[in-house]
C-alpha cells in the first residue's frame, strides 16, 4: 500500500489513525459516561446539561483548528505542532481517566487544544510530501484518509467495550494509550518526514517569527480578559447554567461570522465576481451549520437512543452502545468509491454545488424521518437496531454528497489571497453545527423521541429543498466557476 509513496506517509497514516482512535473512542462514551448514574461510575448529569457540555466540547475541537493552523504556519511549524498536539490529547484522556470533576473538565480542555494543534496540521504535512501534486498526491491522501476510518472503527470498538463493560475511566485510559502509541511512533520515525512540516521562506525569518509570537501573546491576553470577564459576570449573576452559556456562545459566534462575511464582501473583495463568490461561500457556510447540526447528533441524541431504546442483545450478549457508532465509518469505506465513481460517470450531467448540498441535506433529513418512525414503537419495548442502521445509511450518503463538495468548492470559490480564511469558515460552520447538535439533543428527555427527530429531519430537509429549488440563482453566484 505504501510502496510507491514517501516513507513519511506511513508516519502520518499511523499518527492520524491513533488520533482518530482516541477522538472517536472517547466520543463514543462521553455522553454515556456523563449521563450514567453515579452508582455505576458515571457523573449523573441530566441529558440537557450533558449534551450541552458535549456540544461545547465538539465545538471547541473544530474551532481550535483555526488558531492551531495559524500557530503552526507562523511560529513552530506543522511537525512540532502535531507532536505537541498529540501529547496534549494523550494527557487530556489520561486526565479523563482520573475520577473527579476537575480532572474531567481539564481533560476536555486539553483534548480540545491538542486536537486543534494536530488535526489541521497533519493533513498539511501530507500535502508537502508531494510537491509535484498530481494523481500520486491524490492516491496518498486516499491512503491517509483510510487511516481516519480505521482509527475510528478500532477506537469505537475498543474504548466503547472497555468503558461500558469494565469501567468508564478505563475507556478514556484506552483512548489515551492509543494516542500515546501515535506520539511514540511519530517521535521515533519523524525523520522520515524530512523538512516537510517546517516553516520555510520569509516566514522562517527571526523577525517574522518574533512578530507572530507577539501577536500570539496579544491573542492570549485578549482571551484571558474575556474569560475573566465571563467569570466576574457569572459571579455577579450568582448562577451559571451550561445550557444558557452554550446557547449564548452559539448566537454570538453566528452573529460574528455573519458580520465577518459582510466585512469581507464590502472591504476585502476587489470586484463584483469576488463578492458574488464570497456570497455563495456564505450560503454554503449556513448550509454546513444546518447539516452538521443534524449529522453530529450521532454522538449525542442518537447515542442515547441506542442506549435506552434499541435492542442490542445478540446471542444473549448486549452489544456496547458505542459500537453502533461504527456504522457510519463502515458505510463511508463501502460507499465513498461508489459515490465518487457516480460523479465521474455523470460527466457533464454532474449536479451543481447547490444541488449536491441540497441532496446531502435532504438525505440527512430522510434519515431522521426513519428514526422518528422507529421511535414511535419504543412504548412497546426496545426497537430493532435496523432503524439506526438505515438512518446511518442515509446520513452517510448525505455526508458524501455534501462534505467533500463543500471543502472543494470553497477552495475554488475563494479569492486566492483569502483561501486560508475561507477554509477557516468551513471549520467554524462545522463547529457551530456541533454546538447546535449538542443543544438540540438536550431535548431528548423533555420531548417524545419521534417528535424531536421529526422536527430535526423536517428542518434539515426543508433547508435542502431550498438549496435545490434555488440552485440557479445560487449557482449564478459562482460566475464562471463550476
Amino acid at each position: 500500500m505504501f510502496k510507491e509513496h514517501p516513507r513519511g506517509l506511513q508516519v502520518l497514516f499511523l499518527t492520524e489513525m491513533w488520533e482518530r482512535f482516541s477522538y472517536y473512542g472517547m466520543r463514543a462514551i462521553l455522553v454515556l459516561f456523563m449521563t450514567a448514574a453515579v452508582a455505576s461510575g458515571g457523573l449523573g448529569i441530566d441529558s440537557a446539561n450533558a449534551t450541552a457540555i458535549y456540544g461545547l466540547y465538539t465545538f471547541g475541537v473544530y474551532a481550535m483548528a483555526l488558531p492551531g493552523g495559524w500557530v503552526a504556519d507562523r511560529i513552530m511549524g506543522q511537525k512540532r505542532s502535531v507532536l505537541i498536539g498529540g501529547i496534549l490529547i494523550a494527557l487530556g484522556n489520561f486526565s479523563l481517566a482520573v475520577p473527579g470533576m476537575p480532572t474531567f473538565y481539564l481533560g476536555l480542555v486539553l483534548v480540545i487544544f491538542g486536537t486543534g494543534m494536530l488535526k489541521p496540521n497533519v493533513s498539511a504535512i501530507v500535502g508537502e510530501l508531494y510537491p509535484e501534486g498530481g494523481a500520486r498526491r491524490d492516491a496518498g491522501f486516499s491512503i491517509f484518509y483510510m487511516g481516519i476510518n480505521v482509527g475510528a472503527v478500532l477506537g469505537q470498538f475498543i474504548c466503547a467495550w472497555v468503558g461500558e463493560k469494565i469501567d468508564w475511566h478505563l475507556g478514556f485510559l484506552a483512548a489515551g494509550i492509543g494516542m500515546t502509541l501515535g506520539v511514540i511512533q511519530f517521535m521515533s520515525r519523524g525523520k522520515w518526514l524530512g523538512d516537510a512540516g517546517t516553516i520555510k521562506g520569509e516566514e522562517a525569518s527571526e523577525n517574522m517569527i518574533s512578530k507572530a509570537k507577539r501577536q500570539f501573546l496579544m491573542g492570549i491576553g485578549v482571551t484571558v480578559v474575556i474569560v475573566i470577564g465571563l467569570v466576574l459576570y457569572y459571579q455577579a449573576a450568582g448562577s451559571f447554567n451550561i445550557v444558557s452559556f452554550a446557547e449564548g456562545t452559539g448566537f454570538i459566534l453566528l452573529a460574528v461570522a455573519i458580520l465577518y462575511f459582510i466585512a469581507i464582501i464590502i472591504f476585502a473583495c476587489k470586484d463584483g465576481d469576488e463578492r458574488k463568490r464570497v456570497g455563495m461561500i456564505t450560503i454554503l457556510f449556513l448550509g454546513a451549520i444546518v447539516f452538521f447540526g443534524g449529522f453530529e447528533q450521532a454522538g449525542s441524541s442518537m447515542n442515547l437512543f441506542a442506549r435506552d431504546f434499541t435492542d442490542r442483545v445478540v446471542f444473549g450478549w448486549e452489544v456496547p452502545t458505542g459500537w453502533l457508532q461504527n456504522i457510519n465509518p463502515l458505510f463511508i469505506v463501502t460507499l465513498a468509491p461508489v459515490i465518487g465513481a457516480l460523479w465521474v460517470k455523470l460527466g457533464d450531467k454532474n449536479p451543481s454545488i447547490p444541488v449536491k448540498f441540497g441532496l446531502g441535506l435532504i438525505l440527512l433529513g430522510a434519515g431522521f424521518f426513519v428514526l422518528a418512525w422507529g421511535s414511535m414503537f419504543v412504548e412497546a419495548g426496545k426497537v430493532n437496531p435496523m432503524w439506526l442502521i438505515v438512518t446511518y445509511f442515509f446520513h452517510t450518503v448525505g455526508e458524501l454528497c455534501l462534505s467533500p463538495v463543500g471543502l472543494s468548492s470553497i477552495t475554488k470559490l475563494s479569492p486566492q489571497r483569502l483561501v486560508g480564511q475561507m477554509m477557516g469558515t468551513w471549520f467554524m460552520g462545522a463547529a457551530l453545527g456541533n454546538l447546535i447538535a449538542g443543544l438540540v439533543a438536550g431535548y431528548i428527555e423533555s420531548f417524545p423521541q419521534y417528535l424531536l427527530f421529526a422536527v430535526v429531519g423536517g428542518f434539515v430537509a426543508v433547508t435542502g429543498l431550498i438549496f435545490v429549488l434555488l440552485y440557479k440563482p445560487i449557482k449564478s453566484l459562482a460566475t464562471d466557476i463550476n
